[in-house]
């Protein structure tokens, strides 16, 4: 069986350390490189090209979730697990969104990290469990958001003005938009809430209670 080549990327030398003694320790992986930086992470992803790539997500310069997109640029075949002390489910959906195939956290067992970097290695994705869970419950509350209220910031304020009695002209002077794009949103507007006509749109504003907001 062929070693797994890790490169592990984190501003803190003694971090680096520890995961160095971790992962050679195992049988099928070896630390090619050790990064500090982004810079650094892309220089050693372009002439070591690792299996994966450790990535910390804290770092000075830039963070690890935007020198994900860079490492595998330079080595689009190499898997990134970002290895990060945020538990926040957000951190996690921006990590994915960058290209990484895993997220796990710095307090976890060495056991978990090892099984971490196999599963991303091998093709899969790994996730924390609990911020697995975590992040299924944010999901979920964000669609439940988005069914009660679907409209946008921008949508309710412009569906206040029309219900006002504003025209588009006015409204995009007062919002510095363009007449096409109020007209764009307008429509967007009735298409979501699934209405037709204007006395529609103020009785749907007035219930919401937009009308009641000054000026």
């Amino acid at each position: 069986m062929s070693e797994i080549r890790v490169v592990i990327v984190d501003d803190h030398a003694v971090v680096r350390s520890g995961l160095k003694l971790l992962l050679d320790a195992e049988e099928d992986m070896e630390v090619v490189g050790e990064a500090g930086n982004l810079q650094e992470a892309v220089f050693r992803t372009r002439a070591l090209k690792p299996d994966v790539v450790l990535m910390d997500v804290v770092m000075p310069g830039a963070s690890g979730i935007e020198a994900t997109p860079a490492v595998l640029r330079e080595h689009p075949a190499a898997r990134v697990l970002v290895l990060s002390m945020q538990d926040d489910p957000t951190y996690v959906r921006e990590a994915f969104a960058a290209g990484a195939s895993g997220y796990v956290l710095k307090e976890a067992a060495d056991e978990e990290v090892v099984g971490a970097i196999r599963d991303v290695a091998g093709g899969g994705r790994y996730v924390h469990p609990t911020l697995g869970a975590r992040l299924v419950a944010a999901d979920a509350e964000e669609r439940e958001r988005a069914e009660a209220d679907p409209l946008t910031e921008r949508e309710r304020e412009i569906l206040r003005l029309l219900a006002l009695g504003h025209t588009n002209q006015e409204i995009a002077k007062s919002l510095f938009l363009s007449v096409r794009t109020v007209e764009t949103h307008r429509a967007h507007i009735m298409q979501k809430l699934r209405l037709s006509t204007r006395a529609e749109l103020v009785h749907y504003a007035m219930e919401q209670g937009l009308l009641e907001q000054r000026d």
